[in-house]
């Protein structure tokens, strides 16, 4: 796996190594939202160096959903960085989903890492769906019929892939995990417990506790918590629902300490 590497013309080298983070999860782009989309994603201009999308970028997945949103970043002069998530996955159209999004300019990551040049700084960004599978008292197993051991087999496949993400930016000057489903059960509290299995799984917190990015955002959980941690590692679910506002931003330094959210 070969990490893409862009710079962001959004990008100020006078800050100082400080790199201004827009996050938002949860986006649900669908007909009607094209004159809010442009306007919450112009205003970062100034705001931010950079945007990570946390995944459920569109309403149903189709592709004319993805184009309204890709429409709002087009020209946006910034990085914008996304995963997919369950609701972009819905009619299995998700290539055709990120294709829309990749011609104006997105990256879309799916297991896989990028690393953005942005106010000197090299920013590695993992990004993965992640998937379901529970928490202590609630795993799914590895045991039974084939069609569930095929959700703990898919899991385990995004749990590979952020860790061979990690991997890869080991060396950048900040490294960031992008996903749509929950790593920790910290950020979903306010969720029903009985749902909390298929809201995340503490099975992607591994490879962050052993590689130790300096931030971990995700979304889907709408009604959770906005912040936990994974060891010393800050973990935010920056889902638009829960945040009640279009995004988070977000302040990281070169010396992998993560600063307090801004607003």
């Amino acid at each position: 796996m070969q990490a893409n590497r862009t710079s962001g013309n959004g990008a100020d080298r006078s800050q100082g190594g400080v790199v201004r983070i827009a996050a938002a999860g949860d986006i649900h782009a669908r007909e009607g939202m094209e004159d809010h989309l442009r306007a919450s994603f112009g205003a970062l201009r100034g705001v931010a160096d950079m945007v990570l999308l946390a995944g459920d970028l569109t309403t149903h997945g189709t592709p004319r959903e993805a184009a309204i949103l890709a429409d709002a970043c087009r020209d946006l002069e910034l990085p914008v960085i996304a995963v997919l998530g369950n609701h972009d996955w819905h009619l299995d159209r998700a290539e055709e989903v990120s294709a829309e999004l990749g011609d104006a300019g997105v990256i879309v990551l799916d297991r896989a890492a990028a690393v953005i040049e942005a106010v000197g700084l090299e920013v590695g960004v993992v990004g993965a769906k992640g998937f379901v599978g529970g928490f202590p008292g609630s795993h799914l197993p590895d045991f039974g019929e084939p069609a569930l051991r095929m959700v703990y087999a898919e899991a385990t496949a995004e749990v590979k892939g952020i860790a061979r993400g990690l991997q890869e930016i080991s060396t950048s000057d900040v490294r960031i995990v992008l996903l749509h489903y929950a790593p920790t059960e910290q950020t979903l509290v306010g969720e029903p417990e009985g749902i909390w299995a298929f809201l995340g799984t503490d099975r992607m917190a591994a490879p962050i506790r052993e590689h130790e990015p300096d931030l971990v955002l995700h979304g889907h959980a709408h009604i959770g918590s906005l912040q936990g941690s994974i060891g010393s590692v800050p973990v935010y679910n920056v889902s638009v629902p829960l945040m009640g506002k279009d995004f988070w931003i977000l302040e990281l330094s070169g010396i992998r300490e993560a600063a307090p959210p801004v607003h």
